[in-house]
């Protein structure tokens, strides 16, 4: 078995397994983004899961599973005015076609709890923000906002749910120079990116937890480990290294350009 023969090949495989990440996920990394190590199957990873010598481990991801639940519910409001539903929302957003496109949610504390969790996810590039909120009220929303906007100068629009903490949604595009559309009330699929990041969050804030009671270098290095996770979707690259790459590209543009 390939896997237990290499040393070094199986304690990276061992530490992604442990992450969570799923097999075929592993294997698409190993093989197209570190070519130091032997190219691997997802099948292989799976039978290796399967033995002796990985019982262990698949044993530890299966507890993981069971501690993840769904989180607590904030209440809606279903009457926002002047809202834009998705309906109306440009195409190259449907399609995830530029960067800057975000969806938005929060993450609650449990009952006797307090603060809360904005958390920012791209479509395209899947880069995750998330501030910390200890008095939860429209204006500490809109500084939290404000800081993850001056992080991610590209933000140009919001996909979000009837939250009662958007109700003076429009003073706040103006304020980020954004643009906000609206999910249907009750149809959390269609900001399905954001509810994967907060899924992800979840592992390591637990439904029922009291968010204030986390600092603010634990609450980054969520938000490290998030855009620090290869992807499929972005070709087995990570969130931060195709935004690293974007504003590459982008700053020789500029420099061409200032040289004409």
């Amino acid at each position: 078995m390939k896997i237990v023969e290499h040393v070094e090949l199986r304690k990276r495989v061992e530490a992604l397994l442990l992450e969570g990440r799923s097999p075929e996920n592993i294997a698409g990394r190993i093989t197209r983004k570190e070519k130091h190590l032997p190219s691997i199957s997802g099948d292989s990873i799976e039978r290796f899961l399967k033995s002796v010598y990985g019982r262990k481990i698949e044993s530890k991801r299966n507890k993981e599973k069971a501690k993840r639940k769904f989180r607590k519910k904030r209440t809606k409001v279903t009457q926002l005015k002047d809202r834009k539903f998705i309906d109306i929302r440009p195409s190259i957003i449907n399609r995830r076609g530029r960067v800057g496109d975000v969806e938005a949610d929060f993450i609650v504390s449990g009952r006797d709890g307090t603060g809360i969790l904005l958390t920012v996810t791209d479509r395209k590039f899947r880069v995750s923000f998330i501030e910390q909120i200890l008095t939860v009220t429209i204006a500490e929303m809109e500084r939290a906002c404000l800081r993850i906007k001056k992080r991610y100068p590209e933000w140009i629009t919001m996909t979000t749910d009837n939250d009662l903490l958007w109700q003076h949604h429009r003073r706040l595009e103006e304020l980020l120079g954004i643009t906000i559309y609206f999910c249907h009330p009750y149809h959390s699929w269609e900001k399905g990116s954001i509810e994967n990041t907060n899924g992800v969050v979840r592992i390591d804030i637990p439904k029922g937890s009291d968010i204030s009671k986390y600092s603010k270098h634990f609450i980054r290095s969520i938000e490290t480990k998030l855009n620090n996770r290869f992807m499929d979707c972005l070709g087995f690259a990570t969130p931060q290294e195709v935004l690293d790459a974007h504003r590459k590209r982008k700053n020789a543009r500029q420099r061409r350009e200032e040289k004409k």
